[in-house]
């Protein structure tokens, strides 16, 4: 994981441009199949930014966010753009950060009516925590005069679906607030980049700035006016909250974890055992360091991580025979299960690591399990993949 990188992703040129206008020294990365993002920080700080654009759309989305986290393999990825409101409490201006994406369109069409059944992603909590932090400080906005109030953060559902929302006395209209009553916000993209964090074990956060409120005025001159300052706005909150997350995710990587090489030594005393490694001590003094080797214990070889993956695959099949897995997960599962199997047992260039993105695949898919999470780990990590 790249812990100074953060995907920002948008669908419009438009909320591209709120984006790029925050970044120092943009550089062009075009991946090999075309797609092109322009990777620079976040001006005045060290965090770097992998813009892209993904076009209007769930599935578009989808593969650009997969793509992109496969690319950079970041600290998180941010979708950011407008959004139309469902409900008055959110101004023109406002900034919606998604607590959850709902996939509004699974249905199931009845005699008495089309009946909900959506798909739902809940937002990180990590990030829902730091994201309620920053409202608090309410020191992310820019200082515009002539703009009226300053836009606030509101947090709640946000709803995603394929066809663009412009009416509050439509069948469809009414459906939506009737069924999903909560959400804040509706648009087009964020279940799609949702799917692709939880297939891929990237946190996804969704900002979404208010242009319109969906109910018919959505090409008038004040959704005009109200588009670039909307896309502003989440693009002023998105990088200041990626701002943040790269520094905590430094500052978690610098901090001795608790009991982590830790020989019940007084401070000022470091003792380091290492296995077939090279080790190197930095500091202003060191004193009394001892450092010892050993051959043992080996890496794992691949025929093991083999006979290990074979074991995985019955706690999945029991997990599916007891219920605590659906079937359609499963199936995705034993997909990537089957995919780093077969990579584990080659031996060519660059096997491992598709292994091992295989299986951090497969830990997107299984994150909500945490027995088999914990039993995936040491996998992962075998395969050369970080835990």
């Amino acid at each position: 994981m790249s812990q100074d990188l953060v995907v920002i992703l948008t669908a419009l040129n438009l909320e591209y441009q709120a984006v790029h206008r925050r970044l120092a020294g943009p550089q062009l990365h075009r991946h090999e199949r075309g797609t092109r993002f322009e990777v620079g920080t976040v001006q005045g700080t060290s965090c770097r930014i992998a813009l892209g654009l993904t076009n209007k759309g769930n599935q578009s989305a989808a593969v650009i966010a997969e793509r992109a986290i496969q690319e950079f393999s970041p600290a998180a990825v941010l979708f950011v753009g407008v959004a139309g409101a469902l409900w008055d409490s959110a101004r023109l201006g406002d900034v919606v950060m998604a607590t959850h994406v709902y996939a509004y369109h699974g249905g199931t069409s009845e005699d008495d009516g089309l009946k909900a059944r959506p798909r739902a992603w809940e937002a990180p909590h990590e990030i829902s925590q730091l994201a309620s932090h920053l409202a608090r400080m309410n020191d992310w906005a820019d200082d515009v005069p002539g703009e009226g109030d300053a836009p606030q953060v509101r947090f709640g559902p946000i709803a995603a679906g394929e066809i663009v929302q412009n009416s509050k006395i439509s069948a469809q209209a009414q459906w939506i607030r009737h069924h999903y009553n909560d959400a804040l916000a509706i648009e087009m993209e964020a279940a799609g980049v949702a799917q692709a964090g939880h297939l891929s074990g990237a946190p996804v956060a969704i900002v979404r700035g208010i242009s319109d409120r969906a109910d018919g005025t959505k090409s008038s001159t004040t959704d005009r006016s109200w588009q670039p300052r909307a896309a502003a706005n989440a693009a002023a909150f998105a990088t200041r909250l990626a701002v943040e997350l790269v520094r905590d995710q430094q500052q978690f990587a610098t901090r001795p974890a608790d009991g982590a090489g830790s020989t019940g030594q007084l401070p000022g005393h470091v003792t380091n055992t290492a296995h077939s490694s090279t080790v190197g001590i930095m500091a202003g003094s060191v004193k009394n360091s001892n450092v010892y080797f050993s051959a043992d214990p080996k890496p794992s070889a691949p025929k093991d991580l083999v006979a290990e993956l074979d074991g995985f695959r019955e706690h999945l099949m029991r997990h599916l025979a007891e219920g605590a897995l659906d079937e359609d997960t499963c199936r995705e599962a034993l997909v990537d299960l089957d995919s780093a199997r077969r990579t584990a047992r080659e031996d060519a260039p660059g096997s491992s690591k598709r292994t091992a993105m295989a299986l951090k695949r497969l830990r997107g898919l299984i994150a909500d399990h945490p027995l088999l999470a914990d039993r995936l780990a040491p996998l992962v990590v075998a395969a050369g993949g970080s835990a």
